[in-house]
Parts: structure tokens; sequence; C-alpha cells
């Protein structure tokens, strides 16, 4: 059967009939109010084990994998975190909090890192974990051959070495203060030594694979030997790939799932009188982007970068598509609750004639171009991209919105296409996001964009132990992104998920979506 009709099969089992809908929505006492009643899933009960846990998700599709170091999108980098284990993690407010490696301390000021692994942990085929699998996942994504996504950010180690039986030395090319933070990063699965068996994963984590189909359904049971003693309360995880908006809420308000991700902001409203329904709003670092292909003719010349800044209405974006669950953005990924975040950075603003001006300065009296968008990057992508075009008019600039498929679009679109949409979840760090996305030998520089002085500023900042001094090179950075960098960031979006009361433990994550897509590790059902 192919993909395609596979899709089409489970997705008539999962969407209700417009009858199905109505009597769930009238069940359920949805109405038309305006307001949204922010009553989080996660008032407390006592934990409980057992039952299946449904999540409908957008942001999947049929080419992705089970390879955590190819985890892009929201589905990947959820089955990601059920499968496998990470040597660290980050807690709800983006602080690092030990896991698969139990402590870990510098020396050689930060240049050199050693790290303790926790005993007693097992895969889920019953070999216990040592040293020399943390070793192999972790060169998995270095040297030249590497596809990972995080290639780049491990360029910067320079040799892992075993401690003993249960320690290992991380040296560095250059001093790094934060390096812990990205050993925690999405990509870094930790899976047995030489294991490539992507089709039938092992892991060390929460959840292992019963069944898989890519851009359709995962199906992961609990680990029985799991290390952590108070996670994991379901016996089952179904994450069904339901990237149309409308979809999604029909099957909650249905009963076909308990969760879903990505609330059309539109439709929140309808919730205020759902007593069986809560909204879990989570502010944080997630960013939608508009990346231009700084490698070709078109964006190679910063003034039409910096038209096209000027040309996007942001206060409109973040008024009518995000209906004020964000922040504006300002062309730079460090969101305001960072702690190096540039406060006196000056907003971009929506200037038709200043965008005329650039055009002017780069020969051109006036721009056209195609821009690529989907609702697999948000729902309301589609409409995002609508607004910036019809804002862009009044600067001679003339958008053409391709409207692309849902299926496949972070694998044929994205870095594919010269100016896409898409969308970052933010990091934990300044060093973190910048070196994933915005360093010059990233693969996930979605934007091809390279500039020494940034790359410069990058690794001055990772060994510097001066606080001032490093605040002052990441704000420089940030005004390097902002002025000349090649990716359009207009706002910083709230996760805004829906899930039945029942779902107990769903709490606010300034990660990720879905409870920092830990929601299976971290949740359970009411008694």
């Amino acid at each position: 059967m192919s993909t395609d009709k596979r899709v089409t099969k489970y997705l008539s089992q999962i969407e209700p009939t417009r009858r199905d809908f109505l009597a769930g929505a009238a069940a359920l006492g949805v109405g038309g109010a305006l307001l949204a009643r922010p009553s989080p899933a996660a008032a407390q009960s006592t934990p409980r084990r057992g039952g299946t846990l449904r999540i409908g998700a957008s942001g999947g599709g049929s080419t992705e994998t089970l390879d955590p170091s190819q985890a892009a999108n929201t589905v990947t980098i959820l089955n990601s975190f059920m499968v496998y284990g990470f040597l660290v993690e980050y807690d709800t407010s983006r602080k690092i909090v030990p896991s698969v490696a139990e402590s870990w301390e510098p020396r050689a000021g930060a240049k050199e890192w050693v790290f303790t692994i926790r005993k007693g942990i097992e895969f889920h085929n019953g070999k216990s974990l040592d040293v020399d699998d943390i070793i192999y996942s972790i060169n998995r994504h270095r040297g030249p051959g590497s596809k990972s996504l995080s290639a780049g950010l491990l360029s910067q180690i320079a040799d892992v070495q075993a401690d003993g039986r249960d320690k290992f030395i991380v040296s560095l090319a250059t001093p790094n203060a934060e390096l812990p933070y990205i050993l925690g990063v999405n990509h870094l699965g930790i899976v047995p030594k030489g294991f490539d068996d992507w089709l039938h994963p092992i892991g060390c984590g929460p959840y292992a694979v019963k069944s898989y189909e890519p851009g359709v359904q995962s199906v992961c049971e609990r680990n029985a030997n799991y290390w952590k003693p108070n996670a994991a309360w379901f016996d089952r995880v179904e994450v069904a790939v339901i990237n149309d908006s409308t979809a999604r809420l029909n099957a909650l308000l249905t009963g076909k799932i308990d969760v879903m991700n990505r609330v059309d902001r539109r439709t929140v409203g309808m919730f205020q009188s759902a007593p069986a329904i809560s909204i879990v709003r989570s502010p944080g670092g997630w960013h939608y982007t508009f990346p231009m292909d700084a490698t070709r003719p078109e964006f190679s010349d910063n003034n039409v970068r910096l038209a096209l800044k000027c040309a996007i209405d942001r206060e409109q974006l973040l008024s009518r598509i995000l209906q004020g669950f964000g922040k504006l953005g300002n062309d730079q990924p460090i969101p305001s609750i960072d702690q190096y975040y540039a406060s006196d950075l000056s907003q971009r603003s929506y200037d038709p004639d200043k965008a005329k001006f650039h055009l002017k300065q780069a020969g051109l009296a006036n721009l056209k171009v195609a821009l690529s968008t989907s609702p697999a990057v948000f729902a309301e992508a589609p409409d995002a991209a609508v607004l910036f075009a019809q804002s862009a008019q009044r600067a001679g600039i003339d958008l053409d919105v391709v409207r692309e498929p849902a299926d496949g679009y972070f694998s044929s679109v994205w870095r594919k296409k010269p100016f896409v949409m898409s969308y970052f979840s933010g990091r934990p760090t300044a060093d973190t996001m910048f070196s994933l996305a915005w360093k010059s030998d990233s693969p996930s520089n979605d934007s091809k964009w390279k500039n020494e002085r940034f790359d410069r500023l990058l690794i001055e900042a990772r060994g510097e132990l001066d606080e001032a001094r490093r605040r002052q090179l990441y704000g420089e950075m940030q005004i390097i992104a902002s002025d000349e960098g090649a990716c359009i960031i207009p706002v910083f979006a709230d996760f805004v998920d829906a899930a039945k009361n029942t779902v107990k433990g769903f709490v606010p994550d300034a990660n990720y979506e879905l409870s920092g897509l830990r929601l299976p590790e971290r949740g359970w059902f009411e008694s």
C-alpha cells in the first residue's frame, strides 16, 4: 500500500463525520466564546500507571525516519524523546538537568569536560549501557561523512575518550563553558555501539517502538526497565500524524485522540465553554522564520534581504495570525526570556518606504520572488504568507505565494527552495541556538548565510567566562544576525496545545510544544 493510501486510510479512521463532530462538540459544551479559558491539564492528581495516550500531531511526513540525527520536525523529535535516552535534559524553564550523565565537570578552562554516566541503565534489548555506547553515539555526528543535523554543532569536539568504565572525556578544539547544554540537543539520542537499524530502533528511553509508519503513525509501549522510577506512566503511546488543524481539532472533540498540538489560535475561544478540554499555553523560544538562500543571486545582496525585512508587517502577523499568543521578532533567534537577550536592539517595524530605499540601493525598482509555505510549518502559515505578500506590495515587492504539500515539506522544500517558511523551537542557550542554525558550517543553517565575524564571535563567546564580556559578544551577534542575516524572524509564538482534562501532568514548557515533547514521559491519566 502506498504512503498516500495509508495516510488516507488512517485519517478515515481518525477523522469524524460532520455528525460526529457536532455531537462531540455539543457533548463538550463548545460554544462561540472569543476568549481563551486557560485551564491547564497540569492540575495535579496522584500519578497512576496505565492506559493508552493518543496524540494527534502536526509536523510529520512520509519521508521521516526514527534516526534521531535526522529529527527535524515535531513528530520526529517527539518519537526520539520517547525512544532514546540523552546525556542531559532541559527542565521546563530551559535549565539543564542530569539524565544518562549524572554529573560533569570542566577542566583546562572548559576546553575539556569529564562526564560520569549513570549505572544500571538498560537498552530495550536488555543490553546494559556503557561508556562505549556513549562514545559511539556522539561520534555518529562527527567527521566529514556525517549527515547529522548536529554535525556542525559537534564540529567543535576534537576527541572523545573513555576514562574507566563509567566516565568519558570530551576534548574541544576551543573552550566552551556550555558544552553540557549541547549534549542535550534532540539529535543526540543514545544507541548501542554499532547500531544503525532505524527501521527497528533500540534506545534506552521510556518507550520502545512497537510499530511505525512514517507520516502516518508510531506506536510505542512502555519500557518496563526504564531507569526513572516516577515517569512513563502510560502503557502505550500512539502518535498519529494529522497535519490538518481542523482534522486534529475534530479528532480531539470527538474522542479519537486525547491530546493535540498547534491549536489554530483562531479557534482557541471555542474552548472557553468546553469543561472537558484544556488549553496549555507555553511561551518560549519558538519562532517562525522566512529563510532566504543567501547563495542565490536574488538574495546575495543584503539590501534585498533588508528590503524584505522592512516589507513584512510584524504587528499584523502577531495580532491576526497569532491572535496575540506571542511576541514580536526582530530577525534574530534569541528570545526575550534568554539571559543574553539584546534588549537594547531597536525593533524593526513595517516600513515600505525603507524597503523601497533598500531595493534602490540594490539597483532594483521592484522585486519578484516566490515564497514557499505549507500548513506543515504551522496551521496558519499559508495565511501568514498571504499577509506578507499583501504588505510587501506597498514596497514594490511581488511575492508569489506557493502553497506546498504538508507531506514531505521538510525533506523536499525546506533547505531546497530559495525562499521558504520554517520554524525553530528555540534552544536553551544562545550558543546552542546560534551554533545549530546560524553558524556557517551547520547543516541546519537553512539560509546558508555565512559571516566570518559572526563565526569568530561565536567561538570567542563559548570560551568567555566573564559574564559582562559574554553578554557583549552575544549582543553583537544578535545585531549582526538582525542587520545582515538571511532569515526574517517576524514573531515568536507561544506553544498552544489542547488536551482532555483526564490527561494530567501536562505542564507548560518553554522548550517545545506538548510539554517539551515529553508529555508521554511526564503525563498520566486521572484515576
